[in-house]
């Protein structure tokens, strides 16, 4: 079985044995869609971040939301501060409907688990984590953004904010890349998305023609642990690679000790310093392979 059917395999079995393909989820007179959002919903929501979060159209959701108001089970209301913003809020009847679907919920989570040994029930719960964090790391995108755009003045702030707090010399945001040095052939920056929110972002600019730089390696705090600082490092690493760029360097501070790891892992070796900025105490290059086609041109 290859990859992909494999996983095609696991999510038969796992939607079957959870019983999500049925109108009546948890025994109950509604699907898992109506189910799922009494939970999200919580007391109150806020209906277009219910949306972005559960990653439904706008009317696919309206539709979801009329139902449930149908049962008496939500009422949906003009924000008091913003009548442009729609709330979504359970009923006393939702509040008891979201209760009883928890209360079955967990019973038939703990049920499976009662057949498990303490071991398998510990192997189950780290396999779930290591799922979960592969597969929001597959679902975030990549793409090259204008160093002047807004995503990327806000992920450079919060990587410049950062900086300020763990260097004890502080960060001088004039350090930061010019926006008119990556563009074109002279570099690229690269923001990652989740959900549409940027998590994350990188840089390399030209400092010759085949040599260039990475700068600005940041991940935010939320997406940290999921792998994404070494797929940017990569993307980064292909993309130069497809501008004709043989050699990579960078420079980072000893304070940055995740940084350093990760750049000693990926195959950066140390050289001595390539330029005067007070913030790279130490300096790496790596000889890149060749153009990578994916991203050329």
């Amino acid at each position: 079985m290859d990859q992909v059917e494999s996983v095609r395999d696991f999510n038969r079995y796992y939607t079957r044995r959870l019983g999500v393909l049925t109108d009546r989820y948890l025994g109950q007179a509604r699907p898992l869609s109506e189910a799922r959002l009494l939970f999200e919903i919580g007391d109150r929501g806020d209906v277009r971040d219910l949306r972005v979060r559960l990653g439904l159209d706008s009317g696919y959701l309206s539709r979801l939301l009329r139902s449930l108001e149908r049962q008496g089970l939500v009422r949906t209301r003009a924000h008091p501060d913003d009548g442009r913003v729609r709330i979504a809020e359970l009923t006393e009847a939702g509040r008891r409907e979201r209760a009883e679907l928890d209360t079955r919920s967990r019973a038939g989570i703990g049920e499976l688990l009662e057949r498990l040994s303490a071991g398998q029930r510990r192997e189950l719960i780290d396999a779930q984590r290591r799922i979960r964090r592969l597969l929001r790391l597959a679902a975030v995108t990549v793409r090259p953004v204008d160093a002047g755009a807004a995503d990327a003045r806000r992920c450079l702030r919060a990587y410049a904010g950062e900086l300020r707090e763990r260097f004890p010399e502080g960060y001088d945001d004039t350090a930061l890349v010019d926006p008119a040095e990556l563009t074109g052939d002279a570099g690229v920056l690269l923001v990652a998305y989740e959900e549409d929110r940027p998590v994350g972002c990188g840089a390399w600019r030209r400092l010759a023609a085949d040599v260039a730089e990475i700068r600005h390696l940041w991940v935010a705090g939320p997406a940290r642990g999921l792998g994404l600082g070494r797929r940017l490092l990569e993307e980064l690493e292909a993309h130069a690679s497809g501008h004709a760029v043989t050699t990579l360097r960078l420079g980072t501070h000893t304070a940055l000790t995740e940084a350093i790891a990760l750049y000693r892992s990926s195959g950066y070796r140390p050289i001595p310093p390539y330029d005067s900025s007070p913030y790279h105490q130490l300096s790496f290059a790596k000889r890149l392979a060749g153009p990578d086609v994916s991203w050329a041109g």
